[in-house]
């Protein structure tokens, strides 16, 4: 097993000095710390190859909370280091040091001056709830990262951050005013512009010695930076030069504060921003320039700027392809794409005349008719259409992260910035470069000022590090070339720190150690960072070294599909070399987590739920991915998969499968969470709670006869209550109630297992009635049923004989039974497979159960048949719509009393892409307003919503919108969902039934004229 590395140029207090630095964190701050082995190693890595293990973690709850840290901290001279959302790219937020996570609690917006267009706000605001919290003044803060749902302000000063628009709007440098921070000292200060800097300041030294630096090296100053818009390299000591051709300010003012943007918290911690904000575009249009050739795409960005776009974004064909295997940006490219391009660049316009953004469409088509690409452009005039292409564009990296293998795109080059007159001639060169090392590169990003994300794909377990030396040295010859500069966009961090002296030269290198002793004498914060940065390629400090191996895992799931290597050339993956090893498999799916951090998002989306209500890295998909990783390589724990970290990562996880489908490289901690829970079972066994809830399968039947009496039981407080506390179950909680059991009562109606030789009559279908609609809401199963038929399908049910009826075992995995669940699903395969081979449907009504069908089921070891069911399974909806886009529909519904309905979208149909069907279905219902409540989990989640411990975590989850809507939809509404937790929760929380999609279509055909 690997060891989790040390920094090689960190200094580590003594024990005795750490375990009084821990107590007093403890004691005097009101926030969250955290020494443990598991906190320290999510806070190990950011999105960058880096992986260093931090002293300790504190999350302040506010201004005090940070200034006790920082001064504990000094006290025990501890080095720190700032983290808003833990997005950088080069290893800027690593280091062997106190991590001071401002995202949590450091997140409050005020001062806001409409007329004067500023802002200030706390370094944890994330910047898509700026702009949400600014957008009904009319104003944004323009600097639009990718990574705008998770990354803090603080981060983005950080960085210098610049994003799709700085074409128009800058860098972060151009749009800060000033910064409230802290010095090493302890001394609080007010950065801002330098002829404001009184001689009482704390500042007045500093500002002092630094012009007199500034004005020292002017020379090499003008020599050495470059003259590019994309240039974050260093300090920005070129602030002072008023001749700068790239101004800091516009009136030729030199600000303080800027030379903090782009410091990475080596020089100060920052406590506050003042934000320049710029009005709100009133009106957009998107020209998607498809190109027949890469290089064409590189040649012609030069003069399509000329046209005063705000953004040139370029999409190449990797990330063209990945986009089209990932289901929810398939759609949103295909509408983009005229034939197969080789590269898209998507061109916006943007202002307060939509005639005038109209013409500069008009003008992109014309211009690039007399380029000789006519008929190239798509043009997007839909704001919905526009947005959904920007967050497939902004989903970049994680789009080119969703490459399966131990081959990925690293990033150590992708900043370099060159002028666009060059980029055609630097892009084909460095692909030549590339090629001569065995790999190809990924493309994406900012055309539009010469910046773009390219990452060759390598394998740093193997020869990548030599590869990643190799190539880094190549591209800065070419750089240098085309006078540009190295580090563009993301920062310097490990990955280009040690490229600063290359870039700046020896002399601004040494002025750059001056400023940093100035600011940072004993070089506690973020040390060895920009000054003094190890190697990019030092081993040491790699997440996957050379050595890197993991513990030996006996899987339950077939995880063989990960453990693929990939042709960095050809893209093909299961190349010769392949092990196709199941426990590797596992570590690989785990690694597929690049902690960008798509999960800490809150605007739309159903991940991640108990992230959302908890805002603890605990609770987040990145850090369940990160802990299990560490397992996995033994770095953390000693009990694998059932280790007592794992599980305390797991316990808020409700497998709601968000991550699935709204994490781009798909991690799946439903997944996952079942292989923790078996292997946690087999070493600790079943607790009477998860046995009671795990066979529910197997008692319902014979449950039926008591299930009235345990009801009345139930609402006996003394005898009810105690037998819940007894079993683990919430007090307040009711429980459902066993209510017949619908398939019995419809047994002899059902035809017996058909032969395989059967004619395949016309409209035959199964439906699947799973164990909650048969056993508790068996009226969901008689309106699917009587709706299948008025639509003239011949209706078969799920039972066999005087058999228990089937089952898709999904108690059994919840509960990491696979074994169980494994029979079940046997079962299951083999007495559906006749009506599959006679290309019979297979329908559903509970999400949760018929989609395990599509998804567990092809994890078993299945082969085709698993494949084939996966095939034919399908939702009672999805079922409806196919039929109707097939013309075999024949359905009347007529209008309902109550003409709205507010419809909540079980998880699972999110994940796999089935909730448009339920409001499809819903709309075909003459004079009913339909709208879905955008939410993400309802909390429930099969058992977890009743289990004591968890009662607290459910409900919040649900109130974090969907009971609030539902309150809010007033009685005269249908509340609609699939799911029977989901139902649940609702009726526990907001005292509304909601139905079934099968009841409220039933209830339009009952209302038929005949």
């Amino acid at each position: 097993m690997s060891v989790m590395p040390k920094s090689p140029v960190a200094r580590r207090p003594r024990q005795a000095a750490m375990s009084e630095f821990e107590n007093r964190l403890r004691r005097e701050l009101k926030g969250q710390v955290a020494f443990d082995a598991g906190s320290r190693g999510r806070y190990a890595t950011d999105a960058s190859i880096y992986q260093i293990m931090p002293l300790g973690v504190v999350v302040p709850r506010d201004q005090q909370d940070l200034s006790l840290a920082l001064d504990i901290a000094r006290d025990i001279g501890a080095p720190v280091l700032p983290r808003g959302g833990g997005t950088s790219q080069c290893g800027q937020t690593v280091n062997e040091a106190l991590v001071i996570d401002t995202s949590r609690w450091l997140t409050g917006i005020g001062e806001l001056d409409v007329e004067a267009r500023t802002v200030t706000v706390e370094p944890g605001v994330v910047l898509d709830h700026l702009n949400a919290w600014l957008k009904p003044h009319g104003l944004w803060f323009p600097v639009d990262v990718s990574t705008s749902a998770q990354c803090t302000l603080g981060g983005m000063a950080g960085n210098n951050s610049c994003g799709s628009r700085s074409i128009r709007y800058g860098n972060m440098v151009h749009n800060v005013l000033g910064l409230e921070a802290t010095l090493a000292d302890g001394r609080e200060a007010h950065f801002g512009w330098v002829d404001e800097i009184g001689p009482a300041s704390p500042l007045a030294e500093l500002a002092t010695a630094v012009k007199a630096i500034a004005r020292r090296e002017a020379a090499a100053i003008r020599e050495h930076y470059p003259q590019v818009l994309r240039r974050v390299g260093g300090y920005n000591l070129d602030l002072f030069d008023c001749r700068n051709p790239i101004p800091y300010d516009p009136e030729g003012r030199a600000n303080f504060g800027h030379l903090l943007i782009g410091s990475e918290g080596t020089l100060a911690f920052t406590r506050r921003l003042t934000l320049k904000l710029s009005p709100l575009p009133i009106h957009k249009v998107l020209g998607v320039v498809n190109f027949p050739t890469f290089y064409q795409a590189m040649d012609m960005t030069q003069h399509i700027v000329e046209l005063g776009p705000a953004a040139v974004e370029l999409v190449d064909r990797t990330m063209i392809e990945l986009a089209l295997e990932n289901p929810a940006f398939r759609p949103t490219v295909e509408k983009s794409l005229i034939g197969r391009p080789d590269a898209l660049l998507l061109v916006e316009f943007a202002g307060e005349d939509l005639d005038s953004q109209l013409r500069q469409l008009a003008q992109l088509r014309t211009l690039m008719g007399d380029l000789g690409l006519p008929d190239s452009v798509v043009g997007l005039t839909a704001g919905a259409e526009q947005s959904a292409l920007w967050n497939v564009r902004k989903a970049g990296l994680n789009i080119m992260m969703s490459m399966k293998g131990d081959g990925k795109p690293v990033s150590f080059i992708e900043d370099c910035a060159v002028p666009l007159e060059h980029l055609a001639e630097y892009t084909d060169q460095l692909t030549e470069v590339f090629h001569r090392h065995g790999t190809e590169g990924t493309w994406y990003a900012h055309a539009s000022v010469g910046t773009l994300h390219v990452r060759p794909i390598l394998d740093l377990r193997r020869d990548g590090a030599a590869k990643m030396r190799a190539i880094a040295e190549e591209a800065s010859a070419l750089v240098r070339r085309y006078k540009g500069a190295y580090s563009g966009e993301h920062g310097d961090g490990i990955c280009r720190g040690e490229w600063v002296a290359w870039q700046f030269g020896a002399e601004l290198n040494a002025a750059f150690g001056e400023i940093k002793r100035l600011f940072d004498p004993d070089n506690r914060f973020n040390p060895n960072k920009i000054v003094d940065t190890p190697k990019m390629d030092d081993a040491r400090l790699f997440r996957f070294p050379a050595d890197h191996q993991i513990i030996p895992v006996a899987t339950e799931l077939d995880w063989s599909a990960w453990d693929v290597t990939r042709d960095p050339l050809s893209g093909d993956l299961g190349v010769p070399g392949s092990g196709g090893d199941p426990a590797q498999g596992l570590a690989k799916a785990v690694e597929m987590c690049n902690n960008n951090g798509h999960c800490r998002k809150f605007d739309v989306g159903t991940m991640c739920p108990s992230y959302r209500i908890s805002r603890d890295e605990r609770h987040l998909t990145r850090g369940r991915a990160n802990t299990l990783r560490l397992v996995l390589a033994g770095q953390i724990g000693d009990r694998g998969l059932a280790s007592d970290e794992v599980a305390d990562a797991l316990d808020l996880c409700v497998s709601c499968k968000g991550c699935k489908r709204d994490c781009p490289t798909g991690v799946d901690m439903a997944k996952f969470k079942i292989e923790a829970r078996a292997a946690r079972v087999k070493e600790q066994g079943l607790s009477w709670r998860d046995k009671l809830v795990s066979e529910l399968p197997r008692y319902a039947p014979w449950m039926r006869h008591v299930g009235k009496l345990a009801a009345r039981l139930e609402r006996v407080s003394w005898l009810g209550g105690r037998g819940k506390r007894w079993l683990g179950f919430a007090e307040s909680r009711s429980l459902p109630v066993f209510n017949g059991d619908y398939l019995r009562s419809s047994r002899g109606e059902v035809d017996k297992r058909p032969s395989v030789q059967a004619p395949l009559p016309a409209g035959e279908v199964l439906l699947f009635v799973d164990t909650f609609n048969n056993y508790f809401e068996g009226h969901n199963a008689a309106a699917a049923r009587r709706v299948l038929e008025a639509a003239g399908y011949r209706v078969h049910l799920n039972v066999r004989g005087s058999e228990r009826p089937l089952c898709c075992g999904r108690t059994y995995l919840a509960a990491g039974r696979v074994d169980r669940a494994k029979e079940e699903a046997r079962r299951t395969l083999e007495t559906l497979m006749p009506y599959v081979e006679r290309g019979v449907k297979i329908v559903g009504l509970e999400p949760s159960c018929l989609l395990t069908l599509r998804d567990e089921f092809m994890h078993y070891g299945f082969g085709d048949e698993g494949t084939r069911l996966a095939e034919a399974a399908m939702l009672f909806e999805e079922f409806l719509v196919a039929e109707k886009q097939a013309g075999r529909l024949n359905l009347e519904l007529e209008p309902l009393t109550v003409g709205r309905a507010k419809v909540h979208g079980h998880c699972h149909q999110k994940a796999f892409d089935a909730f448009t069907p339920v409001m499809t279905v819903l709309n075909w219902i003459p004079e009913l307003d339909v709208e879905a409540i955008v939410s993400s989990c309802c909390g429930m989640a099969g058992s977890f919503g009743y289990e004591v411990e968890h009662i607290d975590a459910s409900r919040q989850m649900a109130e974090l919108s969907l009971l609030p809507a539902i309150r809010e939809a007033g009685e005269d509404a249908w509340i609609v969902a699939d799911g029977t937790s989901c139902r649940h929760q609702i009726l526990d929380g907001a005292g509304r039934e909601a139905l079934h999609v099968a009841r409220v279509l039933e209830t339009a055909l009952s209302r038929r004229k005949t």
